[in-house]
């Protein structure tokens, strides 16, 4: 007679249960796991609703670089420009919202609200805020052979021969080309020509190649060239001075009263997103921001740091709907 060991061999039946246990029950554990996967744990997408070069690429870039190098996760830019930022509003408001496609934004999401009849987003009910990043004065710029030394300069010789003179600026509804119509308006200027451009580099460029003989714009695609002394800034339209260039005055300075613009920047995301994805990205761009090495970064692209959190963001982009219907409407700005 055999002696039993104690344990009997497992039985067929067994065996397949145990299987079909298992094969149920691991990808179970996978997608609990992958739920509670530390995010994020694929690449963000930052949509910059604007060309390459403009100011919010150049901040989107630094922004998404020190992200990437902060925390070893990926972040990437896409830029999706046209209708004046629209398009990319609009990819950004429709994007899943699990937390893997935000938006930096500037001023033209406010402005547009007010500029257009009808916009395929609602900026209150589309997003919601995740920081405020940077900001950086106008600029109206020109080529440095044009006689010109002042805006007031430039103002007498596009009043004197108005049919040689127009200005580039970047799209419709961003505050360079806000700015440039209220100076239009101001000084009686009808006949300056606005030549819009898809970005701020692009309209640099025009006002490089003698396409165009102003330029209004934010301070950072002018900049190298203002400091290689190809391009001469008449006036910046910031509060104070901008400290590269403590010899240009401010638009006020030059007698033109509350006449302050400046192009700001904001991450944002679509209203649906993970509140736990919300304060991971405001964490850990705020984390950046404070950083000696990102303060540099910005300030010598034409920028300087303003690292508010959530709650700040929402609030300026709220304000400005209001602020830009106001400046809009008293500056006779005809809707598109």
């Amino acid at each position: 007679m055999t002696k039993s060991s104690g344990q009997s061999a497992p039985s067929r039946r067994s065996i397949i249960k145990g299987a079909l246990a298992a094969g149920v029950v691991a990808p179970a554990l996978l997608r609990v796991r992958s739920a509670y996967a530390a995010y994020p744990d694929r690449p963000v997408k930052i949509i910059v609703a604007n060309t390459p070069g403009g100011p919010s690429d150049i901040v989107g870039r630094i922004t998404a670089a020190a992200l990437q190098q902060s925390t070893g996760k990926t972040f990437i830019i896409e830029n999706i420009g046209g209708a004046g930022g629209n398009i990319g509003f609009s990819n950004a408001a429709r994007a899943e919202p699990d937390g893997y496609t935000i938006l930096l934004a500037t001023n033209a999401l406010s402005v547009n609200v007010s500029l257009y009849n009808k916009i395929p987003f609602d900026p209150l009910k589309d997003f919601v805020g995740i920081s405020e990043l940077a900001t950086s004065p106008n600029t109206f710029v020109v080529k440095s052979d044009l006689p010109a030394k002042t805006i007031k300069e430039f103002v007498a010789l596009a009043r004197a021969n108005p049919e040689k003179f127009n200005c580039a600026t970047p799209p419709i509804g961003t505050t360079p080309q806000i700015q440039l119509e209220v100076l239009k308006l101001r000084e009686k200027l009808p006949k300056l020509e606005d030549v819009v451009y898809k970005g701020g580099g692009d309209a640099i460029q025009a006002l490089l190649s003698g396409t165009a003989q102003l330029s209004s714009g934010s301070l950072p695609p002018a900049a190298p060239h203002i400091k290689a002394g190809t391009l001469r800034c008449l006036a910046v339209t910031g509060e104070t001075r901008w400290p590269d260039m403590p010899d240009v005055p401010t638009m006020v300075e030059s007698g033109y009263k509350d006449f302050v613009f400046a192009t700001d920047t904001v991450l944002l995301a679509p209203s649906k997103t993970p509140p736990e994805a919300v304060k991971w990205l405001e964490k850990e761009t705020l984390k950046v921001l404070a950083t000696e090495e990102m303060k540099e970064k910005l300030y010598k692209s034409g920028f300087q740091v303003r690292a508010k959190g959530a709650d700040a963001a929402w609030a300026r982009v709220t304000k400005e709907i209001d602020l830009f219907r106001g400046i809009i409407d008293q500056a006779g700005i005809q809707k598109l």
